[in-house]
């Protein structure tokens, strides 16, 4: 039974999916944000190793809570497309035991995306930023593998949630998320767009680890002004 790296499982999920949810955090990522709260899960050395059907035993535990919610799993991190084979291996056996399923990623992986999204029900895609000068300035990344992963999403059958954090001073301009607009436009199968709030509640994860954090001194965003910009940004894509 193949095996693979978890940083954690949150149970009882409302905001990652519909309905209640498991949320498992894979360990590992190729970005770093410089607004990431988890920079605990970016090292694959960390973290827990667990077999693929000991993982479905825990998240067949809260299977009634999904039936009656319209919920399921969400596999998040970290990047879960860093294990791809073991994340392949636990989302046959979801399929297998009725557990519906999302993918919460930036779409920086490891390839076998077409096989991986023919067991994922929805994707939740994080757009880090509209330019590719931008994403390398957040992420250390150009972004040119996460629109790759973008476009096997589009062939496959998945749905996909646009997320992108809103940073003060940063992507909260009205020019910006005109801009994500035209971005998102395009792309099929979208059914929902979130704006989250830039916060600063790692924080003292950067300080433990002993990792510069590069957004010090920028304050957390106004939930009010981006709940503005995400109606503005709704209004913009007719959704």
């Amino acid at each position: 039974m193949m095996k693979g790296k978890i940083h954690s499982i949150e149970t009882m999920g409302l905001v990652d999916g519909p309905g209640i949810r498991v949320v498992v955090f894979f360990q590992g990522c190729s970005l770093r944000c410089a607004y990431c709260h988890n920079p605990d899960t970016w090292n694959f050395k960390d973290g827990e190793e667990i077999e693929a059907l000991d993982l479905i035993k825990k998240i067949s535990r809260y299977k009634s809570y999904f039936d009656k919610s319209g919920g399921g799993v969400t596999f998040s991190g970290g990047d879960p497309l860093m294990q791809p084979k073991f994340l392949l291996e636990v989302l046959k056996l979801c399929k297998e035991n009725g557990i519906k399923t999302a993918l919460d990623t930036s779409g920086y992986g490891l390839s076998d995306y077409d096989e991986i999204l023919k067991y994922t029900d929805l994707v939740l895609f994080d757009i880090k930023n509209v330019s590719e000068e931008g994403y390398l300035n957040l992420t250390g990344k150009d972004g040119k593998e996460s629109w790759r992963f973008l476009h096997a999403v589009e062939k496959s059958n998945a749905k996909i949630w646009i997320r992108h954090v809103v940073i003060p001073g940063i992507t909260d301009s009205i020019e910006h998320i005109t801009e994500l607009s035209k971005l998102v436009k395009p792309i099929k199968n979208v059914e929902n767009v979130e704006l989250l709030p830039y916060h600063t509640l790692g924080l003292d994860k950067y300080k433990s680890m002993d990792i510069k954090y590069k957004l010090e001194g920028i304050e957390p965003m106004d939930k009010d002004k981006c709940k503005e910009l995400e109606s503005k940004l709704t209004a913009l894509l007719n959704l």
